[in-house]
């Protein structure tokens, strides 16, 4: 007999599937296996994968004890309330109204809205007016530094101190003295305003010119970067000249640039276009509230 039905006949193969090779029924399997089976499930058992499951949220504290602490807070902003309404209407009886400081926008020091609070018609005048009072702060720093430059070359330490009160006193007083009043007498029309403004810019103007010239009045000049000064230490000290010939030029810049601005604020006051641009400013809102 073939040996091929041999082997079918005896119920053994004649191929092998190496050593993982095995012959052996399921039921063999599982009885020598050493896991046990599973559980059958119940014929009624589902998955509840909808349901939701309830978290507390709230705190665990009394309701009354709740009650009370929101009636406490209550209490607190009714009177925070009443007191800023009190502060308000004393600010408002006595006319002034204080505004947020927002220039320069790195470090607010100074409240300045040219754009919002000045009518149409003296923003251009206004920027100009703004530029003018920059300049006479860097006149009156550039002054301080060229003199520091002198008092470290030996010209001694009371031009120093001259230069530093300029300073000190010259930044925040021009401001107050006549760009602030400018900036209010613009926005409200205030003719008192305009006529301190006046006042005040022409000492501002007689202070330029006399420090672009410096005479020799208060130690030998030297405590203002002016022409005088300038030549003088051209013959001791280069350095030092240099730097109160700038002073000199910033100084005359500053005149010239002042005395434009005097001659548009006085064209601007004489010819009534505050009136004008008010009632400008007046149409241009109605319009864009219809």
């Amino acid at each position: 007999m073939d040996p091929a039905v041999r082997a079918h006949i005896s119920g053994q193969s004649h191929y092998s599937a190496g050593p993982f090779y095995t012959t052996s029924t399921g039921g063999a399997l599982a009885t020598n296996s050493k896991l046990s089976p599973l559980a059958p499930e119940p014929s009624d058992f589902t998955y509840d994968r909808d349901v939701t499951v309830d978290i507390p949220l709230g705190t665990t504290k009394d309701p009354k004890k709740r009650e009370k602490e929101l009636e406490s807070w209550e209490v607190e902003l009714k009177r925070k309330e009443q007191e800023l309404r009190r502060r308000e209407e004393a600010i408002s009886r006595t006319g002034f109204v204080i505004k947020e400081k927002n220039w320069p926008a790195f470090f607010p020091i100074i409240h300045n809205d040219i754009a919002r609070e000045v009518p149409p018609g003296a923003q251009r005048l206004m920027y100009v007016a703004f530029a003018s009072w920059l300049g006479m702060v860097l006149c009156l720093v550039w002054n301080a530094i060229a003199v520091t430059t002198a008092w470290i070359k030996g010209y001694g330490v009371n031009i120093w101190l001259l230069a530093v009160i300029y300073a000190i006193a010259g930044c925040p007083g021009s401001y107050v003295l006549w760009y602030k009043p400018l900036y209010r007498a613009t926005s409200n029309e205030s003719a008192l305003r305009f006529g301190w403004f006046f006042l005040c810019y022409l000492f501002h103007i007689g202070f330029c010119i006399f420090a672009a010239i410096a005479p020799p009045i208060f130690f030998n000049g030297k405590s203002l970067a002016g022409i005088l000064p300038a030549v003088n230490a051209f013959s001791g000290n280069t350095l030092v000249g240099i730097f109160y010939l700038v002073g000199f030029g910033l100084f005359c810049l500053e005149t010239l640039l002042s005395i434009w601005v005097l001659q548009q604020v006085y064209a601007y006051f004489r010819s009534g276009r505050s009136t004008e641009t008010k009632q400008e400013a007046a149409r241009a809102a109605a319009r864009t509230a219809l």
